[in-house]
């Protein structure tokens, strides 16, 4: 089209397009939206979270709180008024969201999301909850309630509402129906999350999860589950406490329960480098077969997977840290001996489909670290039977009328003697020890001389 013009009208007509392109690119950032980005890809990104304001006057319920624990990328737990909640604890399931879990069973992307939650409320200067509409509404467990968070911190003026920002940021797996309160802000950022392919829709690796063959899960997921797990291979984390009879016990704090949970580790004869790793204090990943002990009545954790020269399978019982510290959990005779816990369990594994089931407290704390005080020790066996374990001890004690049982080890004083019968009949005792299970019955189990005191 331009062949028979000359140069001077070229020359003008290139001008004149470059002017009209001007005043189009700068209608085009005129429309009110300057939450809108563009990406190189040519499609634009719309904020819905600063879209989406907070109405402090309309009839929903609405609550200032803080944090009292951090669960997971949907769950937080806020302090609030007893008019809300008797224990002055409101255990927050976010509204329209569905992160990928952390907890019990971990899943990729699980930990980014609860790191996203815990930084952005972390940050924030006041956080408010919002109900979905004029009254504080439960979910199906009955012991959480589905709100929207919302947040603001000390750089802005506005609330932004954390249930969207994590929908927009592909950090859920769901956002709920368009019937929500939010619904089709959530609904919109749900799908440009996957139009843009964020995190879960990536189709990248996490790289906060380990690709191995073992399930990835935590100690609440495995102890609360654990004959679904009977003889798969599980990767957990946990601090190590003791170290006895080839193997050790490792514990990990459940914020939502409030509660430590625990696995005996089996090593077997294993030397060298894997003893270094399963040292008291540190805190470890540990990759193992689940294997119901017989003898013992007990479940454990055998078959320990390691690999000194690649360092980075995936399959590796691995060292995360150190100088960590043994809980010692101070637990009275009624809760260890009638206490129990409701939990919500697997019902397959793979399974979303859930059961609520009810525990006794010192089967949930299995091999965990405890401590108990002002046990009045009553009687006392102790073992002969010409083996290794001649002088180790069975202490009958009474606390609160309550019966408790202290198993120990042969124990020795600082000077090598054989502690006896004589040193704790009729006598007063604090203890410390791991919380384990003998002839139908739970008991507290000591590895030290120290960790018996005689008041």
């Amino acid at each position: 089209m331009f062949k028979n013009m000359n140069t001077k009208t070229f020359q003008k007509l290139i001008s004149l397009l470059a002017v009209l392109c001007l005043i189009v690119s700068v209608f085009a950032g005129c429309d009110g939206k300057d939450t809108d980005t563009q990406k190189t890809d040519g499609s634009s990104t719309v904020d819905y979270v600063a879209e989406t304001k907070l109405n402090l006057k309309s009839e929903t319920k609405k609550q200032e709180v803080t944090v009292k624990s951090f669960i997971d990328g949907d769950t937080t737990h806020f302090f609030v008024p007893e008019s809300i909640s008797a224990d002055g604890v409101l255990k927050a399931r976010y509204m329209g969201v569905n992160t990928p879990e952390s907890t019990g069973k971990i899943e990729e992307w699980g930990k980014k999301a609860s790191l996203f939650t815990r930084g952005k409320l972390e940050k924030a200067t006041s956080i408010i909850v919002e109900s979905d509409n004029d009254q504080w509404n439960v979910d199906s467990t009955g012991g959480r309630h589905l709100v929207w968070v919302w947040y603001k911190t000390a750089d802005s003026e506005d609330y932004r509402c954390l249930n969207l920002e994590l929908i927009q940021n592909g950090l859920s797996i769901s956002c709920g129906t368009t019937a929500d309160r939010y619904g089709t802000a959530a609904s919109n950022a749900f799908q440009q999350a996957k139009a843009q392919k964020l995190h879960v829709f990536s189709g990248a690796k996490d790289p906060d999860f380990f690709y191995g063959d073992a399930y990835e899960v935590d100690l609440k997921g495995l102890r609360t589950n654990i004959s679904l797990y009977d003889n798969a291979k599980v990767a957990f984390e946990g601090v190590i406490t003791r170290n006895n009879n080839n193997s050790v016990y490792v514990e990990s704090y459940d914020a939502e329960t409030d509660m430590y949970y625990g696995m005996s580790v089996y090593y077997g004869y294993e030397t060298g480098a894997l003893l270094n790793i399963l040292k008291v204090g540190n805190r470890v990943r540990v990759v193992g077969t689940v294997t119901y002990y017989e003898t013992g009545g007990t479940w454990q954790v055998s078959g320990l997977s390691y690999r000194e020269f690649k360092p980075n399978d995936p399959s590796n019982t691995i060292m995360i840290s150190e100088g960590n510290s043994a809980a010692n959990k101070e637990t009275s005779p009624e809760l260890f001996t009638r206490g129990t816990l409701d939990i919500e369990t697997m019902n397959a594994l793979n399974s979303e489909e859930t059961t609520v089931k009810t525990f006794e407290y010192a089967n949930l704390a299995m091999s965990t670290s405890i401590s108990m005080k002002n046990l009045k020790v009553k009687s006392i066996y102790t073992t002969h039977n010409g083996g290794d374990s001649d002088g180790a001890m069975t202490l009958s004690c009474e606390a609160n009328g309550l019966p408790i049982d202290v198993r120990t080890i042969v124990l020795y004083d600082d000077n090598g003697r054989l502690l006896t019968e004589a040193d704790f009949l009729n006598k007063t005792i604090d203890v410390t020890g791991i919380v384990d299970y003998f002839s139908g019955a739970y008991q507290i189990k000591v590895f030290s001389a120290k960790d018996i005191i005689v008041r």
